[in-house]
């Protein structure tokens, strides 16, 4: 396992993001390029300061180059465009990292831009279907959408751990309670258990709560060496740590997902261990975390994957009231994908920017030192641990 070198060498020095809607009303490459605009002014430095893009795309995307041309960047040396799902809201940030650090550019803008609700939806049909694991090989067993194939994946949880639909209901709960602080968020309603419990199942043993948003929007970060952050307008966020993986069984597709040794547990646990080596910290040390909740169920994933609870505890340990926001590890303090936006993930990345800067508002956590954040449900993911 490859562990992360580059500790606190790299920081995050700038962040943009657009309005989460149902409609922009705008192209995915205005969408990009406005995210991208706002996390350069956010640095305080001109656009031709910047000379790398990257970014990734699973569906309704614009590449990076596309955007440089419209921004007006004269000289772009580095560019990557990754055909990847969630897994890469935090690969995209190393990988800018790692450009850095071999000479290839500068400062680094990393983006996401869909119009995931009304344009490109996710299960929709043609291109995104296949997208989602409509293959020869899965389609005859049901997988035909992710929340298929990961509703398979939380029964066996169920199954094999006793987990259940109340400690899910507190994922969404919690999530949404903390999302009615956040101005940006999308759904900024209360909502109770007995709502989540009566809502309608999208597919057993998920309810409609249960699954995340369709939102459209970007988000961007701008990423740059520390000793070069530290002439920028904002403070800097040090990338103290990061890892990407999933052993090998990696893949998008549905023989991917059907060939997953045990479906109790996810990626997570490959990539554990360069993780918390490569910032020489352990999940005690971690203030807060941004974890990838495209469904309830993988943020109970992502906890035992990582080692905040053993295999088959995450159930209790979120009901028992440790991911509030007093709580012993406040997670998705802005709503995350399920209630602020699904941004692909990355504006999870935003919210522990913003966390670490102490630019939270109402929803600011008292020390917030250093944050986690998590992409990916299935069998491949990422992480990245940010200090301020």
């Amino acid at each position: 396992m490859a562990t992360w070198s580059l500790k606190d060498k790299y920081a995050i020095s700038g962040i943009g993001y657009t309005d989460f809607s149902k409609n922009s009303g705008k192209t995915v490459q205005h969408l990009a390029s406005e995210a991208c605009l706002k996390a350069v002014e956010d640095a305080g430095i001109d656009i031709k300061e910047i000379d790398g893009l990257v970014s990734y795309s699973m569906n309704d995307s614009v590449m990076g180059v596309g955007v440089a041309t419209e921004l007006g960047i004269p000289d772009v040396q580095y560019a990557m465009d990754y055909y990847a799902g969630g897994n890469a809201a935090n690969l995209i940030i190393s990988n800018a990292a790692s450009a850095i650090e071999a000479g290839m550019a500068n400062n680094v803008l990393c983006f996401r831009a869909m119009n995931g609700r009304s344009g490109y939806r996710f299960g929709g049909g043609g291109n995104a279907a296949r997208a989602t694991g409509v293959t020869q090989y899965s389609a005859p067993f049901g997988l035909m959408t992710y929340g298929q194939a990961m509703a398979m994946w939380c029964r066996r949880h169920m199954i094999k751990y006793g987990t259940n639909s109340e400690q899910l209901g507190t994922i969404a709960t919690t999530f949404r309670e903390n999302a009615m602080r956040n101005p940006r968020a999308m759904m900024r309603k209360p909502l109770s258990m007995d709502d989540y419990m009566d809502a309608r199942m999208i597919v057993d043993p998920f309810r409609m709560y249960d699954l995340c948003l369709e939102t459209d929007g970007a988000c961007a970060v701008l990423v740059t060496s520390a000793e070069r952050a530290k002439d920028y307008k904002k403070k800097p966020v040090y990338i103290t740590s990061a890892a990407y993986g999933g052993g090998p069984n990696q893949g998008q597709n549905g023989e991917d997902l059907l060939r997953w040794p045990d479906h109790s547990h996810n990626a997570y646990p490959y990539i554990q261990k360069g993780l918390w080596e490569g910032a020489g910290l352990t999940k005690d040390d971690i203030d807060f975390a941004q974890i990838y909740d495209c469904f309830t169920y993988s943020v109970l994933m992502a906890l035992e994957g990582l080692g905040f609870c053993a295999e088959g505890e995450s159930g209790p340990f979120v009901q028992d009231g440790n991911i509030r926001v007093d709580g012993s590890l406040p997670l998705n303090t802005a709503g995350g994908l399920l209630s602020e936006g699904y941004i692909h993930g990355l504006n999870n990345v935003i919210e522990a920017v913003q966390q670490l800067r102490g630019e939270a508002g109402e929803r600011q956590l008292e020390n917030a030192s250093i944050g986690l954040t998590t992409a990916g449900a299935m069998t491949c993911a990422s992480a990245l641990i940010l200090r301020n």
